[in-house]
């Protein structure tokens, strides 16, 4: 089974940078739809950016200006790139994305990477 396996996350200080990935376990597979979501402690769950197949990109609120959603060359990755941090954007991330190959398509969430920012 094609699993979307999520890297980057970590500890930062505020103001700081990351850079999440999010890329499909197997070459076959190109990501269409792709969004990032978080999920903070007691809170719900929650559609940070999004991007669809043909590539028109969306952003909560919360994070315009600051976070950027972007594909790799490979067709098969994505990045979320997350700049001037907040103590606020401390969440389990994950990614959830449309998956095709030539004989299949998926809807397949990621297992999620935690982003803890600092005051």
């Amino acid at each position: 089974q094609v699993q979307l396996v999520e890297s980057g996350g970590g500890l930062v200080q505020a103001g700081g940078s990351l850079r999440l990935s999010c890329a499909a376990s197997q070459s076959t597979f190109s990501i269409n739809r792709i969004g990032w979501y978080r999920q903070a402690p007691g809170k719900q769950r929650e559609l940070v950016a999004a991007s669809s197949s043909t590539g028109t990109t969306n952003y909560a609120d919360s994070v315009k200006g600051r976070f950027v959603i972007s594909r790799g060359n490979a067709k098969n990755t994505v990045y979320l790139q997350m700049n001037s941090l907040k103590p606020e954007d401390t969440a389990v991330y994950y990614c959830n994305g449309e998956l095709r190959s030539n004989y299949a398509l998926y809807d397949i969430w990621g297992q999620g990477t935690q982003v803890t920012v600092s005051s």
